[in-house]
Parts: C-alpha cells; structure tokens; sequence
C-alpha cells in the first residue's frame, strides 16, 4: 500500500506544480486589458466620409506581447501606424481575421469582426504597463455625412475620454453632449468632453462652412486678471445643510450684445415659495453697471415695480443684502405681492449689464467670462458670432435666428468658472 500512494502522489505533484507555475507567471495568450484610453477624431472633407483617428491606449495585462483594436464594423480603416509612446519608435501591427486574433491571445474575439494587432515593443511588465498611439483613418458615410448645407458626426463613442475637430472653415452648430469647446492652433473648431455615462455616448455633432473668415489666428495680449473674491470661512459641520440640486428650478439666460459694447441682456427665473416674502434684491457685482431692469410674474403676466438702489439709499430701505453696503453697492428691488401659506409664485427678472472686466473684444475675439451658482445657466453669441472655445463643458445648439447657444447644467452645489470666445464671421 505504501507503494501504491506514494506512485499517486507523483502525478498529484505535479500537477499542483503545474498550477502553481500558471499562477506565478502570465498567462502564454494574455488578454487584452486596458486603461487609460483617449481617442480624437479629425473630419476631413466632408465629401470623403472619412476621419483620422488617433487612439492613445495603455495596456496592462501583465505578460501581454500584442494589443488588438477592433475594427468598427462598417468602417474601411486606412492609413494606419501604430507607435510606441515610451520611445516614439513605430511597431509592427497587422490586420487580422477574428480567428486569427483568438489564435494571438484575444480568446474573446468576435469571430465575425477584424482587428489591428499591434506587436508591443516589450512585454507589459508585472504591475506595469504599455503605452501605445494607433493612428488610422476611417471611411464611414453612416457616422459621417452631409445633410442639406451641413454635416453630421453621429458616432456613439464608448471611450471615456474623447475630442472631434472639424474640418478648416467650418463652425460649430450643435452638439448634444455637454463639451469643452476649443479652437486649434490652426483656427479648427474642436470639441472634447468626459464621458460619464455606463454604455456609449450618443454623440451628433452639426457643422457648416463659414461664410467668411478673416484667416487670423493671432494670440492676445496679456491682461491683468481681476482678482477673485477671497474664499468665504467654512461653516461648522453641523451647520452644513445639503439642498436637492435637481429640484432648485433657477434659470438664467444670458444674451450678449456686440462685445465692443461690453453689455449684455438676461433674463432670470425662479419660483418664490416663502410665505411673506415680499421683495427680490439684486446685488450688482462690483464693476458692472445695471440698465433697463424689468419683472414680470410669469404665472399671470403681471409687470411689477423696479427700484434701483445705491449706497445710503439701500441702507434706509433697511434691506438685508446679506452682505456689508458699501458706498458703491448697488441693488435692483422689485417688490410683488406678499407669498401665501401654501402657494408660490414664478418670476421673471431682465435685466442689461455693462461688464469690460468680463466681456470684451480682444484682438478680434469675443471674450467672456462670468462665474455661475444657479444649475441652469444658458449663453447666446451675438448675431454674426461663432464659437470658438468653452471651458466648461456645454451643449451646443443653434437658434432659430442663426445665433449658437450654449446650456450649462452644473449639478454639484458649488460654481463653475465659464470662459467663452468667438469670432465675428
């Protein structure tokens, strides 16, 4: 019997070795994880329903020694490189069958699909990684494509982080995923967001040529910033109340006018929900002039009384502005009747503001900043304006009368800071 156990422990040795030795080093056909993925997508001409793609991806399966980038079903790929960002070396790559991709390692490839299979410079290290740039360009008239005297970008884009640039000469009409907007060295218009959603981002983007363009791209002079408003102390923990964003219905529209006017009209609604309050009190930010205030009740139309008010004036009116009066504050007042128990009542304010620190015409850009508290904030460009850079991610659209609009939707309770540019057709 010794005999006869100690011959069964041979195999059973061995094959704990065995899965010992699979554990400890990687796998002969790793898998093909990722992280860290950014992808821009340059139109070309629309006639061509082609785009470059560059695609900067860092692979991670410890002991991979290809990576495999799928090929988009309905899309002819050309013009590829792929390059290893470490060095700036090109690597080998070749287009292969899914069969052939499962035969490299890719275990999960789609038999039906075809891939790019990219020879990594070096074995992605344990804990470490593999940077790689894939750079092709795609011919695909079902995500891009004209429409009457416009073109679509229409491409649902599972990548987290991503930018469209248009082709020269064109502006931006819409876009339906709030995006930063930025304007290349060269004077393209690009768009770049974070993709926060679970699945895909439906992205459609709509452009047109411009009609005229004035060809510069010149930098602007520098200028002294203004000075930010010291932080406010922070509240005692216990004080610290949290207040339902998505319920707060405060709007604001902001329309500019020409930017060598430094003006710009808005209106503000919101809904007054406190029984007894009588009043609504406007702080006009230092550095702004205030002209042609109006109110209304939205719920019946009623046009209500305006008062300005400045300095002394808003001190014998006894108002609490929630901030010390200073000889140059200044206050719009506009009294409606007083909030029952149990009721509410929607207003609208309107209001034009002069503003040179924060809206401009510097070297032929329109420059326009302002920081935002409210969750919905919306900006209109003059007439005969396009856009050309938002820091904030906003989505695009285009009005009736020609003019591009950008919807801010802020939900975390603090402010943004919005930096907006545009240039004069």
């Amino acid at each position: 019997m010794r005999r006869f156990r100690s011959s069964m422990q041979w195999p059973l040795a061995a094959a704990v070795a065995t899965v010992l030795l699979a554990l400890a080093t990687p796998p002969l056909f790793a898998q093909n994880r990722s992280e860290d993925e950014y992808t821009r997508y340059e139109l070309l001409a629309p006639e061509t329903s082609s785009f470059k793609i560059v695609y900067d991806v860092t692979a991670v399966t410890p002991g991979a020694t290809f990576f495999f980038n799928p090929i988009r079903p309905g899309s002819v790929a050309t013009d590829e490189s792929v390059v290893d960002l470490m060095t700036g070396a090109p690597l080998k790559f070749q287009e292969v069958t899914g069969a052939q991709a499962r035969e490299s390692g890719l275990a999960t490839a789609s038999l039906d699909g075809r891939y790019i299979r990219v020879e990594l410079a070096r074995p992605v290290p344990q804990g470490g990684e593999g940077r790689i740039r894939i750079i092709k360009t795609y011919k695909d008239p079902k995500s891009y494509y004209r429409d009457g005297g416009a073109i679509v970008f229409d491409r649902p884009l599972g990548i987290k982080r991503n930018a469209v640039v248009l082709p020269p000469g064109y502006e931006l009409l819409s876009c339906n995923i709030p995006s930063q907007v930025i304007e290349e060295p060269d004077g393209r218009i690009g768009i770049s967001f974070m993709n926060t959603y679970p699945g895909q981002a439906p992205l459609i983007l709509r452009a047109t040529p411009l009609a005229k363009r004035d060809g510069s791209s010149a930098s602007w002079p520098a200028r002294a910033s203004t000075p930010a408003d010291p932080s406010p102390p922070l509240p005692p923990m216990e004080r610290v109340r949290v207040a339902e964003r998505a319920f707060q219905d405060r709007e604001i529209v902001y329309f500019l006018k020409g930017p060598e006017t430094h003006a710009f009209s808005l209106y503000h609604d919101y809904t007054e929900t406190r029984e007894g309050t009588d009043k609504y009190i406007n702080v006009v930010r230092r550095g702004s002039t205030v002209s042609d205030p109006a109110a209304k009740i939205l719920d019946t139309g009623e046009t209500l009384k305006i008062e300005t008010l400045k300095g002394q004036a808003i001190t014998e009116a006894r108002l609490d502005i929630g901030e010390p009066i200073q000889p140059d504050t200044e206050v719009v007042l506009i009294r409606f009747p007083a909030v029952k128990a149990g009721q509410s009542v929607r207003l609208r304010i309107e209001e034009t503001y002069t503003d040179p620190a924060r809206y401009d015409l510097i070297d032929g850009q329109l420059m326009w900043r302002r920081s935002f508290g409210r969750p919905r904030n919306d900006i209109v460009l003059p007439a005969g304006w396009y856009l050309t850079a938002s820091s904030i991610p906003a989505t695009i659209s285009q009005m009736d009368d020609g003019r591009i609009r950008l919807s801010f939707v802020n939900p975390r309770p603090d402010t943004i800071e919005v930096f907006v540019k545009g240039r004069r057709k």
